[in-house]
């Protein structure tokens, strides 16, 4: 029977992540995918400012900027069509240069992530389908599963990470997805030919019936994905309906209007879902296995690489102890949720805000007259400014005394240099 330290399933950034620190740890593992790659992803196709540090431990960051990837450096907010601001990143103390978040297309960033992963020595096997668990004990030693030619497989491992993602075997097998309120939200995506927008800003559009984020994800190809609720899915075309619903939207329909679609649309339904701890020693959960979080913040991909930095140091600490049991790995959990706790509060509080009209379209004019307190608010979404700064009470006094300060002249200068590329 075949053995190695640590079983890992899934490519995706959480599952290659963890190979590579893994690996750099000295520890054998096998990577299981079940895809061929290259293959692509539904996602924002937007990568926090804070990832740049953990991209460039892992040895990637170089080989993404050999691509010349674009660096957005901020983001366009539109509430209904009522107040529109661009809010540039916060600059922080020691910083080399501008803070900016990396955009590039997912089928890019998930195939240079493993061809890391193959560099640093790390054994993968494509095509190959994980069907279940093997216990002894209670506790997770192996998987089984077949390969692309229907050959059955079997492999053994004090540690199982799964990194499968939203479907992935433990989810399914040990019943452990939570949905909540957010599940009900369906996103649709494609990536556009031809928009009409800057190229180093990110674009946020709140508005009936629902919200859409729009990147610039390469020089000539813009994603561009509606969140909206499940029920006006029913009985429509989604084609139809993504694109009547888009481009139905003002604002959006000046940057899109003569653009194209490259693709059909693709669909995640379910969104946002949280996990309970999984029941059994051997078994850790990394990225989209361990929850998803409304995707407005647009953080997916820096929450996975951060968890796998967690998840690679307590795998580290049960081999050191050759302890592999629940109570040691769930260790994991404990610091994971220390380390997002507030930044899941204020995913909840951005999620109660955009779909109140009236409250979302009053913040946003409050944060237009303060661009301190909008700037700080970008920062925190993109996970470098902690987000207990804009979680208190005294960041919501401030907001609330924005109200009366006088509006930044250059917001308006910048609404200019938009209009001046629409027309262009």
């Amino acid at each position: 029977m075949e053995r190695c330290d640590v079983i890992i399933i899934g490519a995706g950034p959480a599952g290659t992540a963890t190979a590579i620190l893994l690996k750099k740890m000295g520890y054998q593992a096998i990577l299981l995918e079940q895809a061929k790659f290259p293959r692509d992803k539904v996602c924002g196709e937007f990568i926090s400012p804070a990832a740049d540090s953990i991209l460039n431990e892992l040895g990637v960051l170089a080989s993404i900027e050999a691509r010349s990837p674009l660096r957005l450096r901020g983001v366009f907010l539109s509430s209904y069509e009522k107040i529109e601001m661009f809010v540039d990143y916060p600059d922080m103390p020691y910083s080399p240069g501008p803070v900016t978040s990396l955009s590039l297309p997912r089928l890019v960033f998930d195939n240079l992530m493993l061809e890391k992963v193959r560099e640093a020595g790390v054994e993968i096997r494509e095509r190959h389908k994980v069907l279940d668990f093997i216990f002894q004990d209670g506790v997770v030693v192996g998987v089984t599963g077949y390969d692309a030619r229907r050959t059955p497989f079997t492999l053994k491992a004090p540690i199982v990470v799964d990194a499968g993602g939203r479907n992935c075997i433990s989810l399914r097998k040990l019943n452990l997805k939570i949905s909540s309120k957010s599940s009900e939200k369906t996103a649709i995506a494609a990536h556009w030919e031809g928009a009409r927008l800057l190229k180093d800003y990110c674009y946020m559009h709140v508005s009936h019936p629902g919200y859409t984020g729009i990147a610039p994800v390469s020089k000539d190809l813009t994603n561009v994905i509606l969140v909206l609720d499940s029920f006006y899915l029913k009985g429509r075309s989604i084609e139809d309906l993504y694109v009547k619903t888009v481009l139905k939207n003002r604002q959006r329909n000046d940057l899109l209007t003569g653009g194209r679609l490259t693709e059909k649309p693709r669909v995640v339904n379910s969104l946002a879902y949280s996990v309970k701890s999984p029941p059994c020693g051997g078994l850790v959960l990394v990225g989209d296995a361990m929850g998803f979080i409304d995707p407005f913040t647009g953080e997916g991909i820096y929450l996975s690489l951060r968890s796998a930095q967690f998840a690679s140091g307590i795998i580290d600490l049960a081999f050191k102890n050759s302890d592999f049991s629940q109570n040691l790995l769930s260790q994991y959990e404990i610091i994971r949720l220390r380390e997002f706790r507030k930044k899941f509060m204020l995913v909840n509080i951005l999620q109660k805000l955009i779909y109140n009209p009236p409250l979302c379209t009053r913040v946003m004019r409050i944060l237009s007259r303060n661009p301190a307190l909008a700037k700080l608010l970008v920062g925190a979404t993109g996970d470098y400014i902690p987000a207990e700064t804009v979680v208190s009470m005294k960041f919501l006094l401030k907001l609330v005394s924005g109200a009366i300060l006088p509006q930044e002249k250059d917001l308006s200068t910048r609404r200019i240099r938009l209009q001046s590329v629409l027309r262009d």
